[in-house]
Formats: structure tokens, C-alpha cells, sequence
């Protein structure tokens, strides 16, 4: 359960008020401590609503790239520019055939990937793009790095990214990276509007996407200005290709392609490489801008702190807009020389039926067997939904092969303490929960090793230093309660044309300020307890967290799922009100008769929650409305019912 969130809790409301320090943690590595507030920036580059095609991009200049604390700067070298990518050449020159990605039964190689990235980057540079239709890799050999040959570049332009997770996809990526361009993945599930937004903001010039989505994007293309491309097919090592298309990866020097990437000086760590928009939960979608030094520290943080190696094989169900998806599942695995296998679409079948095939009832471990698996909170209730449907000799089978995976994660949104521990009695994983932003990625978790706590988000991770600021109504905060703010070399370097608001976003000594409201535990534990403009209610003179109360009604027997919020109340200025979703299995006396009533709420919670924590309206809905990551809309809830 959640730590509670009594009278006296001070939630940090107003950027531009004075806040006090009360509490500061870091890893056991710190970072330097010389930092400055962030400048004042120098614009972006001229909207490209109107752009004319790839040739014009190429006149762009590159915008300025003030720094806005470069916590790396002391522990990364200068040229940490597209780390991946070069880790990805090594794992070819150690062994050429070396799989990287599975998708549908295929599988491909790291070799593979950088050989289609540089013929998308080559197409990219000299603007030849209605070639790339065809999936041949005849003559890659041949083909310089954008940023070298012929001195070439994107000049920072952005390449907006639209597929589905595929090889296509990470090929996509890569190759804008190496022609020295900014990747913005875009999110296959986004209605046209929205699509829209993200590309004009953006100024995204070149949509890269798959034959699946060729009429939606060729139509947003036109519309935005753009210019439309499909992606080159990659080649699948099982590939039925012809002989004269066949590239023998063995006559390409992988290391001799890493070393010209490394003496290159076109791209250095500064320099952009991606943005990543918020998911809107709490306003309107920001782009977030992570340079090239950034990635490199974050992939390197995550596979220190959870150990990822070349033995890893992850099961990859998340989207790759965000930085979930993209980073932990994705980026950071593959700097490991991990194998990353694509279920683009979540599948509660699929995925036991993986774990399953993974790890025979005969107690063998197959050679392509699942070690690690990472979801939200949604997925791991909808996997244990699907296991309480099967008979009990499926039950068992599933349960013991869950059990012989290395590790499990969950993130994204919090992680009700029920279903942790229902999850643990089942497949004995205690999952690991962690917290993190599209701003800085990750910053705190619970240990790979050691003692995981239900209800927290763990310490800090390595080179990660964390604050807690409270209000300065009184000077001091007795609970130890205020706002997280967070610096960390992974931070990001700006909102993409909001140079205000990526000012206001800090305070002094460089900590990015959060917007969640935290507790520490006796332990050093972190607490979430909420946005502080969502999730933290003012009711009758108490600030509450709504995550704490829904953590508890999550218990109730009757209750499948739960959303908490503050809604207008004339005596007290806001009342707590739950949203429902009964369990499919809740059954009503009469037509009539709710499956709970408020009365029958209140009284099974009088032993659980302070009565000021108490709901005093309640919902019953048969669906909440989420993201595309699960995480509860309360922007979208708070809509709903003006």
C-alpha cells in the first residue's frame, strides 16, 4: 500500500514560487555539482508547414544547442554521439550473424539493421527516396555513412518515424541518426488531428513509415508539408531473397564502419537526436528534445542497473512512442547485445504461450527462451485475468515457466499493490517497479537485487541525484513531503520550441521539476503520490493522494478497476470521487441494485482510510479512459464529468 498522505501534506503548486530544500538523494556515485539555471534559448528553425521536399531541408542551419544541464559532461566523453548504433557495429564484428530483433516468426541480424540504415540514411542524404520502395540490399557495401560521404548531412532535421514495432522501424531510427538527422517517433494510433499536431510542431520534414500505413501518412504528409517515404524492407535471415540481391555480411568490415563513425566530428554528443512527445495526461503535448550524450547515458545507466547482457532475450509489447517502449525494451537492450522479440500487438494468449514455449514442462530452456519482460499495470491485470480463466494443469504450466524468467519490470503508471503481490503468489516474481519521465527517462528503481518494496518506486539509479521540494508556507514540512525533482546525464535538453517553459521546468543547481509529489519511507524508499495537479486533492483543509486512496479500494473484492479524483464541492472545495469498473463477475441482486454502493464502499473502507480519505461520490463505469501506455486519462476523466 501507498504511504499515506495526511493533513500538513504539501504539494508544490507554482514554479515561480520559493521552495525549500527538504530532503536531497543520490546514488552512490554522485554527479558534479557545478551546475547554472538554464538560458534564455535562440529560436528554432522556421516552421516547415510549408516545406518543399527534401532538398529544402538540407538548406535548414542547425539551430543553436545551448546547454541546459549537461549533467554528463563530466563522465561522458565529448563524442557520445549515436552509442547504440556503434554498439550495434561491435556486436557485428564479434559475430556477424548475431540476432537482434525477432518479429513474426523472422529474425535479423545486427548486421542486418546497419545495413539498412545506412541505405536509408544514403537515401535520405542525396534526397533519392522514390527508391526506396525496394528492399534490396545489393551494394550496401558501397555505401558511405550520410555524415561522411560526400559530406552529406540532415543538418538536424527531423525525420518523423511511423510503424509498427519492426525492424523496419529500428532501421528507420538508426538510419536518420547516422545522416545526422533528429528521429521523432510517432505513435501508429494517433487519429489524423493529432498526427498533425505533433508533425507541424515539430517541423517534421520527411515521414518515414510501412506500406500499412501508406494512405493515412501520405495524406498527413501533404497536409503538414512533408515529404512521404516508405521504408526499405529489411531482410530477414531467413529471407528467400535472390542470389543477386544477396549482401554476404561476411565481405562488410562492420568495424571499419564503427571507427568512421567514431573519428567523425559531424556529430557530436550535444547535438539533437530525439524528441519524444508527453502523453497529455496533464496538458497539452510537449516535444521533448534528447541529444545523442543523453541516450548514451541513459542506455548505460539502465544496463548497469539491471544487468542487461547478450544472454537477454526480451518480450517487447509496448509502444515505441514512448520512452518505455523505446528505451527500456529497446535502445538500451540493444546496446547490450540483447535479443528484442516484437509482439507488436499485446496478447494475453501470446504472451503465456510464449513463456510456455520458452520453458518446457520437461524443465529445458529452449535456446530462443523469454528472460525479460517489462509492461504497465494494465497488461500484468489482463495476464492474470487470462490465467484465472485456464484449468489447473494450464495454470501450473503457465506458473512455472513465468517463474523461470530473469527478471520482470513495470512501469508507467503506479503499480496497485494487490497486484503485485497476486502476481508474486502465482509466478513468484515480486516485479520490479521504477519510475521515470519522457524528460529524463529513468531516475529511480527498486533494486535488480535486494529488497523490493510494494507501494514505492525504489532509490535513486547510478548518477542519479534526486530533491524533494516542499512550499515554503512554513518553512518546513514535517512529513517530508514536497514536489521530486530530478537531474540526471539522461535529462533532456529542451522543450522543442518552449524555451519559457523549459526554464520554468528547473530550479537552481539544475533539477528538472517533476510535478509528483513524493515521500520517502523509513527505508530511503521513494513514494509517489501523485501529480500534483492531478493527484493530490485539497479537501477540507487535508491534501490527499489520490493514488493512495485508489491503492486501497483496489482491495475491495467487487472492484476490477479504480480511478480517484477531486471534483467541486461548495463546502469542503473538493470531494473525493471514485470511478469504478466492477469485476466482469459482480453480480446485482435486481436490475436496480449498483454491484457497490457508496454506503457499501464507505462502510468496508471505515477500517482502511481516515474518514476524510473516505469517497463521498462514487461512479460505476464499465471502461476508464487510458493512454496508450494504460496510464488513466484524468485530464480526459475531469471532462467527462463537467
Amino acid at each position: 500500500m501507498r504511504g499515506a498522505a495526511g493533513p500538513g501534506m504539501s504539494a508544490f503548486t507554482s514554479p515561480n514560487r520559493f521552495s525549500r530544500l527538504i530532503h536531497l538523494d543520490s546514488c552512490r556515485r554522485p554527479l558534479p555539482t557545478s551546475f547554472r539555471c538554464p538560458p534564455l534559448y535562440s529560436p528554432n528553425p522556421p516552421a516547415s508547414s510549408s516545406a518543399l521536399g527534401l532538398r529544402r531541408i538540407l538548406r535548414f542551419t542547425r539551430p543553436p544547442s545551448p546547454r541546459v544541464f549537461s549533467a554528463s559532461a563530466a563522465e561522458l566523453p565529448a563524442n557520445t554521439s549515436m552509442e547504440v548504433v556503434k554498439a550495434a557495429l561491435k556486436h557485428c564484428s564479434a559475430q556477424p550473424g548475431s540476432v537482434a530483433l525477432r518479429v513474426r516468426q523472422k529474425s535479423y541480424s545486427y548486421a542486418q539493421l546497419i545495413s539498412s540504415a545506412r541505405i536509408i540514411c544514403n537515401l535520405l542524404c542525396t534526397g533519392d527516396l522514390n527508391n526506396s520502395c525496394t528492399g534490396s540490399m545489393n551494394g550496401v557495401s558501397s555505401i558511405p555513412v550520410g555524415v561522411i560521404g560526400e559530406g552529406k548531412s540532415l543538418d538536424g532535421a527531423r525525420i518523423g518515424i511511423v510503424a509498427k514495432p519492426s525492424a523496419e522501424f529500428v532501421a528507420g531510427v538508426f538510419a536518420t541518426w547516422l545522416g545526422g538527422g533528429v528521429a521523432v517517433p510517432l505513435a501508429v494510433s494517433y487519429p489524423e488531428a493529432e498526427l498533425l499536431h505533433v508533425m507541424n510542431d515539430s517541423d517534421v520534414s520527411v515521414i518515414l513509415s510501412t506500406e500499412e500505413h501508406q494512405e493515412l501518412m501520405k495524406n498527413v504528409a501533404a497536409k503538414c508539408g512533408a515529404q512521404f517515404s516508405l521504408i526499405p524492407d529489411v531482410l530477414s535471415i531467413t529471407s528467400d531473397i535472390n542470389s543477386h540481391d544477396k549482401v554476404e555480411m561476411g565481405e562488410v568490415d562492420f568495424e571499419e564502419w564503427r571507427k568512421e563513425i567514431e573519428d567523425s566530428k559531424a556529430i557530436g554528443g550535444d547535438d539533437n537526436a530525439l524528441i519524444v512527445y508527453t502523453s497529455g495526461t496533464t496538458g497539452k503535448p510537449k516535444g521533448v528534445v534528447h541529444t545523442h550524450k543523453g541516450i548514451t547515458a541513459q542506455v548505460k545507466i539502465l544496463t548497469e542497473a539491471w544487468e542487461y547482457s547478450s544472454s537477454d532475450q526480451f518480450l517487447h509489447c509496448l509502444p515505441l512512442h514512448h520512452v518505455h517502449g523505446l528505451f527500456n525494451a529497446l535502445l538500451a537492450p540493444l546496446y547490450a547485445g540483447s535479443v528484442v522479440e516484437f509482439m507488436p500487438k499485446f496478447s494475453v494468449r501470446g504472451i503465456w504461450e510464449r513463456w510456455r514455449e520458452s520453458f518446457p514442462k520437461d524443465g529445458t530452456k529452449v535456446d530462443t527462451a523469454i528472460t525479460v519482460f517489462t509492461g504497465v499495470p494494465t497488461m500484468y491485470t489482463r495476464l492474470l485475468q487470462g490465467y484465472e480463466t485456464m484449468d489447473l494443469e494450464l495454470q501450473a504450466t503457465c506458473a512455472s515457466a513465468a517463474s523461470q524468467l530473469r527478471l520482470m519490470m513495470c512501469g508507467s503508471s503506479a503499480l496497485p499493490y494487490p497486484l503485485m503481490k497476486q502476481w508474486e503468489s502465482i509466478t513468484g516474481h515480486r516485479l520490479l517497479e521504477r519510475y521515470g519521465m519522457t524528460e529524463f527517462v529513468m531516475a529511480l528503481s527498486n533494486p535488480l537485487l535486494g529488497t523490493r518494496k510494494g507501494g514505492t518506486v525504489g532509490k535513486p539509479l547510478p548518477h542519479v541525484q534526486v530533491r524533494i521540494l516542499a512550499e515554503n508556507d512554513n518553512g518546513t514540512d514535517s512529513l517530508g513531503v514536497g514536489e521530486l525533482c530530478v537531474r540526471s546525464p539522461s535529462l533532456f535538453k529542451e522543450y522543442w520550441k518552449q524555451p519559457e517553459v523549459t526554464k520554468e521546468s528547473f530550479v537552481d543547481g539544475g533539477f528538472f521539476k517533476t510535478g509528483d509529489t513524493v515521500k520517502v519511507d523509513e527505508d530511503g524508499y521513494y513514494i509517489i503520490l501523485g501529480r500534483s495537479s492531478a493527484d493530490i486533492m485539497k479537501v477540507g483543509g487535508y491534501k490527499l493522494s489520490a493514488l493512495e486512496i485508489e491503492s486501497v479500494i483496489l482491495e475491495h473484492p467487487v472492484v476490477s478497476e479504480c480511478s480517484v479524483l477531486g471534483i467541486p464541492d461548495k463546502d469542503y472545495g473538493e470531494a473525493v470521487c471514485a470511478i469504478i469498473v466492477p469485476e466482469a463477475g459482480a453480480k446485482r441482486e435486481t436490475e436496480s441494485r449498483p454491484a457497490l454502493s457508496l454506503e457499501e464502499l464507505r462502510i468496508w473502507s471505515k477500517d482502511k482510510l481516515a474518514p476524510y480519505k473516505i469517497p463521498t461520490r462514487l461512479l460505476l463505469w464499465d471502461s476508464l479512459p487510458r493512454n496508450a501506455m494504460g496510464k488513466v486519462n484524468k485530464k480526459e476523466l475531469k471532462k467527462l464529468l463537467e
